[in-house]
C-alpha cells in the first residue's frame, strides 16, 4: 500500500503536541511531601495490596506486547490534565484472565483521545484520526495520512465529533486492509438546558456512525455508513467499532460501545467476503445487559487470555480498565460474555475516581486523619489511614455504605442539566461533621443534583454506620423553597437545593456550639446558612451574603473574574451547566486568627484571606494560586490536613485526575 508520509518542520511539531515522547517515569521516585512549596502526588506507601489499575480522567486502552516478552502488556492513553500521557503497565505474571501489572511507566509525554490500536499480523498498528502513527513503540513518531478526516466530518450535523476512532479491518476478505471509522455526531443533543417542566429531554438523541474506508489499490475512498438490520448503525455516541469473530462461526461481527455504559452486538448473518449485519442487540449474560460502571466507555476486542475466543477490554472515564471475558458460549445468536472485572496494578499513586472532592477526618476515631472522597460516579469512599505521621500508609478505597447498600448518587435520565447522556454520573461532593449533635460523625453530600442530603452516623466514634440519607432542613419563613432558575424540578418544602457540584461545607462558623452551614445559594453566591435551635430542633436559617470580595464582585466555576468591582462574593455568575463546580475549604490558613477560604481555580486552588469584618459583613481579599502545579481541566477541591500533628493547617487537593496532591503550609505563623 502507497501511503504520503508528512514530513517537515509541520509533522514535527504535530507530533510533539500529540504524543512528546518522553524518558519512562517511576512513580515511587516523587515523595509524599517535599521542601518546596509545590504540589505533590500523594503515594499509597502499601505494598501490601493490588489496586484498580488506573490513568487519570479517561482511560484508552491500548492491548499489546509493548515489550515483546510474548504476553499482553496494558498501554493506557490518558488525554486529561494534569495526569496526560500515555502509559505502559507491564504484565509480569503472564497470559490470565487478571493479571497484576506493574505501576504505570510514562512512555509518552501527551496522551490523546481517540486513539485506537489494531493487529495486523499479530503486530499493533496505532491509529488515530486520519492518520496512522508508526514508531510507537520505539519512540520514533512520524505520521502517515491515510485518509483526511473532514471529508467524514462533513457528513455529520456537528462536523467535530468528539469521538472520531479509526481502525485497519479488512472488511471483506480481500487480503488488503479497509478502515473502519466510528464518529459520534451531537447536532441533534446539543449540550445544556433543554428540560421541560416534566422532566423530558426536548432536544434530540446522541448519535454514533461505522463508515467503511474501502482500500482500493492503496487509496481509501469513503464507501458511506455501515448498516445493520436494513438502517445506518446508530449508536448512542461513541460508537468504538469492533470487528471480529465473537461468536466464533467464521465471520466478522461486529460490537460497539456508546457514550454511556452499554455495548451493542451485530452479528454477521451474512459471509466473510459479504457481510450482512442483522440489527444491533445490547450484550447481555444471565445477570441481564451488560453495563460497565460509569460511562465514556471505550471497548477493545483483543483475545487477551489467548483461548481462541475474542475478549473485550474496556476503559472507562473514571481512568480504570475493564476485562471482559467471552466465555465461548454463545446463546440466542449472541456471544456471552463474563461481567466486567477491573484489572489490578501494584500500588502507587492513591487515587479515588476522577474529580475526586476529599474531606479530611478522622474517620474511624483511631487518631489519625482519614478521607472521605466523593468522585464523578457518585460514590463516597472512604480511605483508611493506616499509620498516621507525615507519610501516611493508606488503604485501598471502600465505598461507604447506607443501611448496608452502597451510596450512589446518579444523575439518571433527568438529573443533570446537560441532559440524559450524563446519567452514569453523580458528582458527590462533600463534608464531613457532626451535624445533628449527638458525639458521631455524620456526611453532608451535594451533587449532581444540587440536592443537599446528609447521611446520619447511627453506630459508634470507632465504627461508623450511616443510615438513609435525609434532605438538610431550612426554615424558609414560609416562603417557597428557593431553586436555581433552570431546575425543571421543584424541591421539596424546607429542604436546600441549590447549584450542582459544590461543596456543602459543615462548620461552626460563629463558634456557639451549634454546626452550621457554608455554602453556595442558588443564585451562585457564597452564603451562611446559620443554625438554630427551636423547640428542641435544628433548623438552619435561610442563607446570609455576608461573604464580601474587596476587589471582585462575581467569578465563574474556575474563580475566573466576571466582575471587577467589589461587592458580595458571587462564587459562580454563570447559569446552567456552567453554573456551580465550586469546591472550597475552610480553614486560618496564615494563623491570624480568621477563617479563610480555599478555593478551586483554573490552575490549583486560590487562597481568598479573610481579612475581617466591615459591618456585619466578611471581608475576603482574593491572594491568587496557592502553587504552580497546574491540576486543572474541570475543577480540584481542596481540603485541610495535618498530617504531622503541629497544629498547622497543610493542604491536600482532590484533582481531575482522581489523584491527591499535597503541600506543606509555609504561610502560618503561629501566636507567639
Amino acid at each position: 500500500m502507497d501511503f504520503k508520509i508528512n514530513s517537515g518542520l509541520g509533522c514535527l511539531l504535530c507530533i510533539g503536541l500529540i504524543f512528546g515522547c518522553a524518558e519512562p517515569e517511576d512513580p515511587d521516585i516523587e515523595p509524599a511531601v517535599q521542601e518546596a512549596p509545590d504540589l505533590v502526588r500523594v503515594m499509597y506507601n502499601n505494598p501490601d495490596i493490588t489496586t484498580d489499575l488506573g490513568v487519570g480522567l479517561w482511560a484508552w486502552p491500548l492491548p499489546m506486547d509493548y515489550d515483546d516478552d510474548g504476553d499482553y502488556d496494558m498501554v493506557v492513553s490518558c488525554p486529561d490534565a494534569p495526569f496526560n500521557g500515555i502509559y505502559f503497565f507491564e504484565n509480569t505474571t503472564g497470559d490470565v484472565d487478571m493479571p497484576v501489572f506493574e505501576k504505570p511507566v510514562k512512555i509518552h509525554e501527551e496522551g490523546d483521545k481517540n486513539i485506537d490500536v489494531s493487529f495486523i499480523d499479530g503486530q499493533p498498528r496505532i491509529l488515530i484520526p486520519g492518520k496512522e502513527v508508526l514508531g510507537f513503540k520505539q519512540g520514533e513518531l512520524k505520521m502517515v495520512d491515510l485518509f483526511p478526516k473532514e471529508e467524514i466530518h462533513k457528513e455529520l450535523k456537528k462536523d467535530r465529533p468528539r469521538f472520531d476512532q479509526w481502525k485497519y479491518v479488512d472488511y471483506e476478505n480481500d487480503g488488503d486492509y479497509d478502515i473502519i471509522v466510528g464518529v459520534d455526531d451531537w447536532g441533534d443533543y446539543g449540550w445544556d438546558n433543554a428540560f421541560d417542566d416534566e422532566g423530558h429531554w426536548t432536544n434530540g438523541p446522541l448519535h454514533g456512525y461505522v463508515y467503511l474506508l474501502e482500500n482500493k489499490n492503496g487509496e481509501f475512498t469513503n464507501a458511506g455508513r455501515i448498516q445493520a438490520g436494513g438502517k445506518d448503525i446508530d449508536v448512542y455516541g461513541a460508537p468504538a467499532p469492533n470487528f471480529a469473530d465473537f461468536d466464533g462461526d467464521g465471520d466478522l461481527d461486529i460490537i460497539c460501545g456508546e457514550f454511556l455504559d452499554r455495548m451493542t452486538w451485530f452479528e454477521n448473518t451474512g459471509s466473510r467476503e459479504k457481510p450482512v449485519y442483522a440489527e444491533g442487540r445490547f450484550l447481555e449474560n444471565a445477570n441481564g445487559v451488560i453495563r460497565m460502571d460509569l460511562e465514556m466507555i471505550v471497548p477493545v476486542a483483543i483475545d487477551w487470555n489467548k483461548d481462541g475466543f475474542t475478549d473485550l477490554i474496556v476503559g472507562e472515564e473514571d481512568g480504570r480498565v475493564s476485562f471482559l471475558k467471552n466465555t465461548g458460549a454463545v446463546e440466542n445468536n449472541m456471544p456471552v460474555f463474563a461481567d466486567p472485572e477491573f484489572f489490578q496494578q501494584k500500588p502507587g499513586y492513591l487515587k479515588f475516581g476522577a474529580l475526586v472532592t476529599p474531606f479530611s477526618v478522622d474517620w474511624d476515631g483511631d487518631g489519625d486523619e482519614d478521607i472521605i472522597a466523593g468522585n464523578t460516579a457518585g460514590y463516597i469512599g472512604f480511605i483508611e489511614n493506616l499509620s498516621g505521621g507525615i507519610s501516611p500508609k493508606w488503604a485501598k478505597p471502600e465505598y461507604l455504605k447506607a443501611d448496608d447498600e452502597v451510596i450512589r448518587i446518579m444523575a439518571g435520565e433527568n438529573g443533570s442539566i446537560q441532559g440524559p447522556c450524563e446519567a452514569k454520573w453523580g458528582y458527590t461532593t462533600l463534608s464531613v461533621a457532626d451535624w445533628n449533635g449527638d458525639g458521631l460523625l455524620d456526611v453532608l453530600v451535594n451533587s449532581i443534583w444540587g440536592e443537599i442530603l446528609w447521611y446520619e452516623n447511627i453506630g459508634t466514634k470507632t465504627a461508623p454506620r450511616l443510615t438513609i440519607a435525609k434532605p438538610i432542613q431550612v426554615d424558609w419563613k414560609g416562603g417557597q423553597t428557593p431553586k436555581p432558575d433552570w431546575f425543571w424540578w421543584d424541591p421539596e418544602p424546607g429542604t436546600l437545593a441549590t447549584q450542582w457540584r459544590t461543596t456543602p461545607y459543615a462548620i461552626d462558623w460563629n463558634e456557639d456550639g451549634l454546626m452550621d452551614l457554608v455554602m453556595m445559594d442558588h443564585e451562585g453566591y457564597l452564603c451562611l446558612f446559620e443554625r438554630k435551635e427551636m423547640n428542641g430542633d435544628l433548623i438552619l436559617e435561610p442563607g446570609s451574603r455576608i461573604f464580601y470580595d474587596d476587589k471582585y464582585s462575581a467569578y465563574n466555576q474556575k474563580n475566573e473574574v466576571m466582575d471587577s468591582t467589589a461587592g458580595a462574593l458571587q462564587f459562580n455568575r454563570r447559569l446552567h451547566g456552567g453554573s456551580g463546580r465550586r469546591k472550597f475549604a475552610i480553614t486560618d490558613w496564615n494563623g491570624d486568627g480568621r477563617k479563610d477560604l480555599i478555593v478551586n481555580s483554573f490552575l490549583n486552588v486560590d487562597l481568598m484571606l479573610n481579612t475581617g469584618q466591615n459591618d456585619g459583613s466578611i471581608i475576603i481579599s482574593n491572594q491568587g494560586k496557592m502553587a504552580e502545579r497546574d491540576l486543572v481541566g474541570h475543577t480540584t477541591s481542596p481540603t485541610v490536613v495535618d498530617w504531622d500533628n503541629n497544629g498547622i493547617p497543610d493542604l491536600l487537593i482532590g484533582a481531575e485526575d482522581g489523584l491527591f496532591y499535597y503541600m506543606e503550609n509555609k504561610d502560618y505563623k503561629k501566636p507567639q
